[in-house]
């Protein structure tokens, strides 16, 4: 592989290392949190736990903008300098709004890479690599959550009860590091060509990358771009893969993946485990969903984006089942562990390797990055309602969910049945193919057409 494109497909991945870091490390914050402010679950949810994500929500929606308009280079810094400012702004916060507040600016950061760095990678990566590549971005997530997980257990207790603040503030270093090294990339060569209208800088990325026939690829850029370049993004003409971005954004949380990376400690001690070993228990999650990432990463190219869905679709459907039997029973704690492990791996390898890859594929050159802050933005507005709501629940004194969250796992279980319909009825698969010609299977054809995009239709 080209050298150049494999450092810089790793450099804006590591956004994805801020990513998954940011958004589980306050786990090991929610219970020293809770038992600091006092607040009450509605407020502990909506603006402690889920303020995040509200800010990810935000930055999704709006983060094709700047993607547009000064690149995705500029995005993805600044995505950085974000990271940066709410890892330290957390670790100082006074009070609950601060730490709500700066809380907030990291999400930003969250949704902002979630749209940047899929789309930059998508947009530089040959076509027979480009879902290994993409998923780049989605191992650094998933190495992000292992380390966050962790750096919690090893500064357990670390400073006393103030050991949370060093939990989230050690980010600040990590993402000093990324932005640093973003200085180093250059621009999309598309983003270039068809934005910024630089057909010169794009010659010369494109020549960085080892691209030999730089003339027929321009043509192909600009060829695919002009039919798209006059339409609105919600025209009509991106009706299906508005509607495939949509659906695989919202079954992806509603599979619960949110709420047991944020609250694996805290189902963990409901079943039993003591406070540190609840959170030694949380590194074994992040074992299995780095291990089973590296899976999917391997056979995204191999096997397909459509089939790693439809393992991923069957075991959700299986461990959810099971973790949901295992609170409503009383079993172990070591059969509950080991069920949310395999609920981890069937994320790990079907929507986790999958989601980014595909709605960077979905979508025309001339709208690729609304297409992704679309998909994000469904993608982060679910995981905010979920991680809101969710605290509710756990924290009922009376009910069908007083002292046991086995509802819950159930009623995630039934939408990973709906997903498996989605998969096998709708879903089409995008493995092989060049972005200009998913862009006219998608797009330009007909719905029917577009979800008869097989295996078969890429071999001819």
């Amino acid at each position: 592989m080209n050298s150049k494109l494999s450092y810089w497909t790793i450099t804006v991945a590591l956004a994805g290392f801020l990513f998954g870091f940011d958004t589980v490390v306050i786990s090991g914050a929610n219970l020293p949190i809770k038992e600091l402010w006092h607040t009450t679950p509605w407020f502990h949810g909506t603006f402690i736990m889920s303020m995040a994500l509200w800010g990810t929500v935000i930055g999704a929606i709006f983060g094709g903008i700047p993607c547009d308009s000064i690149g995705r280079k500029k995005t993805l810094l600044w995505i950085g300098v974000l990271y940066f400012v709410s890892a330290l702004g957390s670790g100082i916060a006074w009070d609950p709004y601060s730490f709500s507040f700066f809380r907030f600016i990291g999400g930003l950061g969250v949704g902002a890479s979630s749209v940047a760095a899929p789309t930059y990678i998508s947009e530089i990566s040959p076509t027979d690599k480009r879902g290994s590549l993409v998923a780049r971005y989605q191992f650094m997530v998933v190495f992000g959550i292992l380390v966050a997980f962790f750096s919690n257990y090893l500064l357990k207790g670390f400073g006393g009860a103030n050991d949370w603040r060093y939990m989230l503030g050690i980010e600040a270093l990590p993402a000093l590091i990324y932005s640093f090294m973003v200085l180093g990339i250059p621009d999309s060569p598309r983003w270039l060509l068809l934005q910024k209208k630089d057909e010169t800088a794009a010659r010369t990325v494109l020549s960085k990358l080892g691209i030999q026939n730089i003339d027929e690829t321009i043509k192909d850029y600009l060829s695919a771009s002009a039919e798209t370049i006059k339409k609105s993004f919600f025209s009509g003409k991106y009706s299906f893969p508005i509607m495939l971005a949509f659906l695989l954004a919202f079954f992806n949380q509603l599979s619960g993946i949110n709420f047991i990376l944020y609250y694996a400690p805290e189902i963990l001690e409901r079943a039993g485990l003591a406070s540190k070993d609840s959170l030694f228990s949380s590194i074994s999650i992040g074992v299995v969903n780095l291990i089973f990432t590296m899976s999917g990463i391997y056979l995204i190219d191999r096997i397909g984006r459509k089939t790693l869905m439809l393992v991923g679709s069957i075991g959700y459907i299986i461990s959810l089942s099971m973790v949901a039997y295992a609170f409503y029973a009383g079993l172990g704690s070591g059969f509950l562990l080991f069920f949310i492990c395999l609920f981890i791996a069937s994320h790990a390898i079907g929507q986790g390797a999958v989601i980014w890859v595909f709605i960077s594929e979905i979508f025309p050159n001339q709208v690729r990055a609304t297409g992704q802050s679309f998909g994000s933005s469904v993608h982060w507005v679910f995981a905010a309602l979920i991680t809101l709501i969710t605290p509710v629940f756990l924290d009922a004194k009376d009910g069908i969910f007083k002292d046991n969250p086995w509802p819950i796992f159930g009623f995630f279980a039934i939408f990973m049945i709906l997903q498996l319909l989605f998969v096998i009825l709708l879903m089409p698969e995008t493995k092989g193919v060049s972005l200009e010609e998913i862009e006219k299977k998608l797009v330009k054809q007909s719905k029917k057409e577009a979800i008869q995009l097989t295996q078969k239709t890429i071999i001819e």
